[in-house]
């Protein structure tokens, strides 16, 4: 919130200096939330990225916005490629995701301001657009850093940037399928928006981008729809009763859209209809702000928001869908794969020890969130005939509790190979478990891949990790024992959990003589 009122109160002091509209203040008070969340994960690189591609963004969504106003149907379009170009670079690495989501913010705000109540402009304040998305990144770097500095946030694990994939793919990546979806989405929401509310039409655009964004899986978007749908129209019907306690052009308004706006972005964390809620309590009370009575539009939005979810998770479901199981099964590979880098890693290296520490906790978070949606429907009261259609595999529900039972067991290798380094890189008992649970590891890996097991699987496993040159085996003293002991009571309990796991996926497929050498790389 720091981030957005500097920035809030830079847009007013533009405003008035420079003679330009009210929406321009908008898109900079949306852009500035935005950013203020998904900053926190931004390197140095990605905050010189940030200034130059936010800027640009900014720029195209101010002429973005002058076009839809002037050629509806050209508008529309170029709205549809931009969002749905800025989800499909998502497949050249985390860079390009961080890039896709600044591009994006701008587009949102043309759709903040309600329709008509500010006239088209012409090219003038595309500069001073940019230049205030570019205020925005400095201001909230600095706003970032010196929380960060101060411990009053943590700070971020280094990025780990992945590169475009080089192998073609049968199918299509999950960002391009995204892509797809959402601009179906948007086409749809667009057409039907104009046709039943022409001067409405933008709650139906926007709460189709709201349950297709970020949609992970069908699973994840049914219920992300459900809860934008329930949050949204709670927000809706509270808002009205209250924005008439203000008017048009009250600064009380603004004071309590700040206020709102702040508690969505405290309550996010807990639950997305706390989020959808609050934000479309805000844009009610913005659009009381600009003139339009809340209580004659009422019926109105609570159509828009339904349609528009029900236009959404249509969209994730039938174009190219992406089922929860595979993305259950990525992610929960690409926690193991941390979990390998922290077995296989040189313990006397404090600094990768943590890192792959920390890319272990990230990915086991992210393996949640996936399976969230999961947890709920498997809740839900649903009847027999269609339970076990609805109701997720067991391995859905599972994975991620098993993946959790690591977390404490790998926190204690992670300290007990920053206490005493050399006496696990030279027990060998340690050194033997370690590289049979960092097989084990790999062989279910393998196994939630549905590819062959490595050959050296089997070797690994009855073998000590070759030891850093310059190494001897040490005398132990009792210190050096009890750290061992530690390291080997941690490995076990992470060797269980990974039988869990084996047991969920199913041992990997048998490597023939006739399967490729590759299908071992």
């Amino acid at each position: 919130m720091v981030t957005v009122l500097g920035t809030y109160g830079w847009a007013l002091l533009v405003e008035h200096q420079a003679g330009l509209r009210v929406d321009s203040v908008v898109q900079a008070v949306v852009i500035a939330s935005a950013l203020g969340r998904v900053q926190r994960l931004f390197d140095r690189t990605d905050r010189l990225l940030a200034c130059v591609v936010l800027p640009c963004a900014a720029a195209a969504g101010t002429e973005l916005s002058t076009l839809i106003q002037r050629h509806p149907l050209a508008g529309d379009a170029a709205f549809v490629v931009g969002v749905a170009g800025a989800i499909w670079v998502r497949r050249f690495g985390a860079r390009a995701t961080r890039a896709g989501t600044l591009v994006v913010l701008p587009l949102i705000a043309v759709l903040v301001v309600p329709a008509g109540t500010v006239p088209a402009g012409g090219h003038e304040h595309t500069a001073w657009a940019a230049v205030t998305a570019l205020a925005a990144v400095v201001w909230g770097t600095v706003v970032t850093w010196t929380a960060q500095r101060t411990g009053v946030v943590p700070r971020p694990p280094p990025a780990q940037v992945t590169t475009a994939p080089g192998a073609p793919r049968r199918r299509p990546t999950p960002s391009t399928r995204m892509a797809l979806q959402m601009a179906a989405a948007l086409t749809a929401a667009f057409t039907i928006g104009r046709i039943l509310w022409p001067d409405h039409w933008a709650w139906v655009v926007l709460t189709a981008f709201l349950v297709c964004s970020g949609a992970r899986s069908r699973g994840d978007v049914l219920v992300k729809g459900a809860w934008r749908t329930l949050g949204a129209a709670a927000g809706t019907v509270v808002a009205t009763a209250a924005s008439g306690e203000f008017g048009p052009r009250s600064d009380t308004a603004v004071v309590v859209i700040f206020v709102v706006l702040a508690v969505a972005t405290w309550l996010r964390e807990l639950s997305y209809a706390y989020w959808a809620g609050c934000v479309t309590a805000v844009l009610s009370l913005l659009y009381d702000w600009f003139g339009q009575s809340p209580g004659d539009l009422l019926h109105t939005r609570l159509a828009g928001i339904a349609v528009g979810a029900v236009l959404g998770i249509a969209a994730s479901w039938l174009v190219l869908p992406i089922r929860t199981e595979a993305v259950i099964r990525a992610r929960t590979a690409a926690a193991l794969s941390s979990l390998g880098d922290l077995l296989e890693a040189d313990w006397r290296d404090g600094q990768a020890v943590r890192l792959a520490r920390a890319r272990f906790a990230y990915r086991v978070e992210q393996l949640a969130i996936a399976t969230a949606p999961m947890r709920i429907l498997a809740a839900a009261p649903v009847p027999e005939t269609v339970s076990a259609r609805w109701h997720p595999d067991h391995f859905t529900l599972r994975s991620v509790t098993a993946l959790r039972q690591c977390a404490e067991p790998v926190d204690d290798l992670t300290d007990a190979s920053g206490s005493a380094p050399d006496a696990l890189t030279t027990d060998p008992a340690v050194a033997r478990r370690r590289a049979q649970v960092a097989a084990h590891a790999l062989t279910v890996r393998r196994a939630i891949g549905r590819r062959p097991a490595p050959p050296t699987a089997a070797e690994a496993a009855s073998h000590e990790l070759p030891r850093p040159p310059g190494t001897a085996p040490l005398a132990r003293s009792a210190a050096a024992a009890l750290t061992a002991l530690t390291a080997l009571t941690a490995l076990e309990v992470i060797d269980s959990q990974l039988d869990i796991l084996s047991a969920l996926f199913g041992p990997p497929p048998t490597l023939t003589s006739d399967a490729p050498a590759a299908a071992a790389d």
